[in-house]
């Protein structure tokens, strides 16, 4: 029996989610400054400058006698139990593909932040639209936020499109082989997205962790948002969680009788879509 999905859990919890990362983002020196040694104190004095200049509760004082508030503290404590909640309360449309493991069900999750995350940016700039040409008073930051999360949409939709399997494969060669052969191609092209992800990661690490998160690079507009010191890690870990991904798919997929792709329209598929948005 298919599950009934869109139901309003599946709507709130991921715009909480977001909601709550999205204040732990722009928070996140609070902890840095906390947490994590600084060696030069010209560094850790410039840091905490940007901090205090962009801390939304600056008049709640630190917890710990530190930077980190009460809020901070609480948005710490909500992120992993929304993940948790989310992940178990997703459910997959009848053309997603579920998958058993635990990251798949978290892909799923990370898919409807995503989705949140979209409606999010609309929002935004319908709000820069109205008041730059009804009200004549831009903002400063409608522009830059929108480029900041089209980035993380761009970044976590990649990682739900290999759960997916919706990334672009080319089949000619592929459905011409035998099935023990495909296995050959599919631990392949695995190897090579792990051999990837594992050079980029080593390779950047310092680059990205040293040069950008731990010095907190802004993006040096008006706004002045820490993308540099935000993106660039995000890479790193996201491109790690589809080299994962693409590891569990293999194995997933292993014993699977082979598919042969036409250019057919998929009729199951086409029912399911109609099924979705209300059609008999």
């Amino acid at each position: 029996m298919q599950q009934r999905t869109g139901g309003l859990i599946e709507w709130l919890i991921p715009l909480a989610f977001v909601g709550v990362m999205s204040w732990l983002v722009w928070h996140l020196p609070a902890f840095m400054l906390d947490w994590v040694p600084y060696t030069s104190e010209s560094l850790k004095a410039q840091v905490t400058a940007i901090y205090l200049k962009a801390d939304i509760t600056p008049n709640l004082g630190g917890v710990f006698g530190g930077h980190i508030d009460i809020v901070d503290l609480l948005a710490l404590l909500l992120a992993p139990i929304l993940a948790v909640i989310g992940a178990r309360t997703v459910r997959a449309a009848g053309i997603e593909y579920v998958g058993a493991s635990g990251i798949d069900r978290a892909a799923l999750f990370v898919g409807r932040a995503t989705m949140m995350m979209i409606a999010i940016m609309t929002v935004v700039m319908l709000y820069e639209v109205f008041l730059r040409y009804v009200i004549e008073k831009p903002t400063e930051w409608a522009n830059e936020m929108t480029l900041w999360f089209a980035s993380f949409v761009f970044l976590t939709s990649g990682f739900y499109a290999m759960q997916q399997r919706s990334h672009i494969r080319i089949f000619l060669l592929y459905d011409a082989v035998p099935r023990w052969l495909q296995k050959v191609f599919d631990t392949i092209s695995t190897l090579l997205i792990v051999l990837f992800a594992f050079f980029l990661v080593f390779g950047s690490y310092k680059q990205v962790f040293v040069n950008k998160l731990y010095k907190w690079e802004l993006y040096g507009s008006a706004f002045n948002p820490p993308i540099p010191a935000t993106l660039q890690p995000m890479v790193l870990i996201v491109i790690t969680l589809v080299a994962v991904q693409a590891v569990l798919n293999l194995i997933a997929d292993w014993n699977k009788e082979p598919i042969i792709h036409t250019d057919e329209p998929d009729e199951e598929e086409i029912e399911m879509l109609k099924k979705a948005v209300g059609q008999d």
